[in-house]
């Protein structure tokens, strides 16, 4: 099994004929995705990499079945690029599309949820389940079928931690990168709570940012839901306040949204958090080793009784 995406995934490219589109288009073929239509509006009957285009998704939806899409459209079309695949009965929708206006995903926010769809972003690197589909620009390359979860705020440390992972032997059910946007379509929450009802999944690392307080959230949700390992790491521990840092949300304002602030919360509730990526594979291999039916066996980080002098 794996979340959101399998062998199953119908996979709709929404500007395929774009520099961007196209590339990926091929690598995700490449790597075993059921791309099975692309949408570029007055391009329809054309080809990409084999691929049919058409000129809309309803239209795609309808000659070919599709599930899920991931749009490369640029930011001032990317909305309705959303608008259009939900509107067509895609249940799963990936924008990779970063620059869109908070107030535009305020808009579309409610109309995903209201029909029963799932998005992904905006601004993120998608997601893959490893051996069995990639929707996005996630590198099919550093990953490795096993059963760690992964879930990210960041692109670009999503790529570090898988890459430590695997070569520490460790593969992943699935990679998921939420985006770093102050408005997106599916949270931490979301993903633990996929990857808590997901067999096999039998630990999770979830990679979080300055900014905001979804990581805050995600310790609670933990503390009360959560009966496998988390491991955690937060980007931007030496962040000034009132600086954003890379991504939108990354942003500490009014002193809340501290990298201490979270680091705090997920250790209150048992979560070890890595120093650097590279910690996080012995901290998984420790936190599966501490638990057992869903109950920690001993506890994080536990105080050390300090030696006695010798007389």
């Amino acid at each position: 099994m794996s979340v959101f995406i399998n062998k199953k995934t119908k996979l709709i490219v929404q500007g395929i004929t774009g520099r961007d589109g196209s590339f990926h288009t091929a690598q995700m073929k490449d790597y075993g995705t059921d791309v099975v239509a692309g949408v570029t509006p007055k391009k329809g009957g054309t080809k990409i990499s084999g691929i049919p285009v058409f000129n809309s998704v309803e239209e795609a939806v309808e000659n070919t079945q599709a599930n899920t899409s991931v749009i490369y459209v640029p930011p001032p079309f990317a909305v309705d690029a959303i608008y259009e695949a939900v509107y067509a009965g895609i249940k799963l929708v990936v924008c990779i599309t970063e620059g869109i206006p908070a107030n535009d995903m305020m808009k579309v926010y409610p109309f995903i949820k209201n029909n029963g769809a799932r998005l992904i972003g905006p601004n993120c690197p998608g997601l893959i389940s490893p051996g069995e589909s990639k929707v996005g620009i996630l590198p099919g390359t550093i990953v490795k079928k096993g059963n760690i979860g992964v879930v990210s705020r960041s692109g670009t440390l999503t790529y570090e931690a898988l890459w430590a992972l695997t070569s520490a032997g460790l593969g992943q059910s699935t990679c998921i990168g939420i985006g770093g946007d102050q408005i997106i379509g599916t949270n931490f929450i979301d993903c633990l709570d996929a990857f808590e009802n997901d067999s096999s999944t039998k630990a999770v690392v979830m990679i979080g940012e300055i900014g905001g307080t979804d990581e805050e959230d995600a310790a609670q949700f933990i503390k009360k839901k959560m009966k496998k390992p988390v491991v955690g790491f937060i980007a931007g521990q030496t962040a000034p306040p009132g600086k954003r840092m890379g991504h939108a949300g990354a942003i500490i304002s009014g002193g809340s949204g501290t990298a201490e602030d979270k680091v705090n919360a997920l250790n209150k509730v048992g979560v070890p958090v890595a120093a650097s990526p590279t910690e996080i594979p012995q901290l998984v291999k420790e936190a599966l080793k501490d638990f057992k039916d869903g109950k920690r066996r001993r506890p994080i980080n536990p105080k050390k009784e300090p030696k006695k002098k010798k007389k």
